[in-house]
């Protein structure tokens, strides 16, 4: 399948939230959204609710991070998949930066497609692992960044099998 046809899928509501509960069940039940996605750039969200909250009325740290790795993520996964030879990938490290109490609705957006697409493509032409440092940065409804992530992803291209 290709990455346009993956995209496509993947906008649709109920396989996305299909693919959720089978593969990610806690970003399921944390009511993580895809609102948009390209090449280039993803938009997830994630609302303030009973199954996200912390004692202090806001969105749980943990569930930002799990929006925030979604945005980069999903990037990634159209990036990876269905591609010969076929890459790895995998969180590494993440830095998280946090300016405001996160209330309603969060989106996170990155815009680094193009960088990860460029990792994956040199992992693949090197045969060594490489890493690609997302941003993703999460707004609240009035558009006031509340969070800030930096997760680094590593690609390596999988080792083909003997048979």
């Amino acid at each position: 399948m290709e990455q346009a046809a993956m995209i496509k899928k993947l906008q649709s509501g109920g396989w996305f939230r299909l693919f959720l509960f089978k593969s990610l069940p806690a970003a399921f039940f944390s009511g993580i959204r895809l609102d948009s996605l390209s090449e280039k750039s993803s938009v997830v969200s994630i609302r303030y609710s009973w199954f996200s909250q912390n004692p202090f009325r806001s969105i749980y740290f943990a569930c930002l991070g799990m929006a925030a790795e979604m945005s980069s993520g999903i990037l990634s996964l159209i990036h990876t998949r269905h591609i010969n030879p076929s890459v790895s990938m995998l969180v590494l490290s993440m830095k998280a930066e946090f300016h405001k109490k996160a209330v309603g609705k969060i989106r996170f957006e990155c815009n680094d497609g193009v960088l990860i697409k460029n990792a994956v493509t040199a992992a693949i032409e090197t045969q060594t692992g490489q890493t690609c440092v997302t941003h993703s940065l999460g707004f609240d409804e009035v558009g006031v960044c509340v969070a800030e992530f930096y997760i680094t992803w590593t690609f390596k291209q999988k080792s083909k099998k003997i048979s």
